[in-house]
């Protein structure tokens, strides 16, 4: 009667999580690396792409759809962010 059930995660799911959490440090050593401005804001655009993918796996492990509308969002802001900043390094926010 006081027995708890605990939804585990699927290994696929962990080692999915694992693979995304490496790839992240390996970009944020490009972003921290990077000889040039350009190249950190793509190291800080594939971050971004990873959070996003890191959001969507916790939705779909956990079965809960609101990780995947808030990945959709941050995605979407990520973008927009990533326009300004080219846009900003062409030279052109006036």
């Amino acid at each position: 009667m006081g027995e708890e059930v605990r939804k585990m995660i699927f290994p696929e799911f962990f080692y999915g999580m694992i693979g995304v959490a490496l790839a992240g440090f390996i970009t944020l050593a490009r972003v921290m690396l990077g000889p040039s401005v350009p190249d950190r804001v793509v190291g800080v655009d594939t971050l971004n792409t990873l959070i996003v993918a890191g959001m969507i796996l916790l939705g779909v492990a956990y079965d809960r759809v609101i990780y995947i509308d808030i990945a959709i969002v941050y995605a979407l802001l990520s973008y927009i962010g990533t326009l300004i900043i080219a846009k900003y390094l062409q030279g052109g926010l006036e």
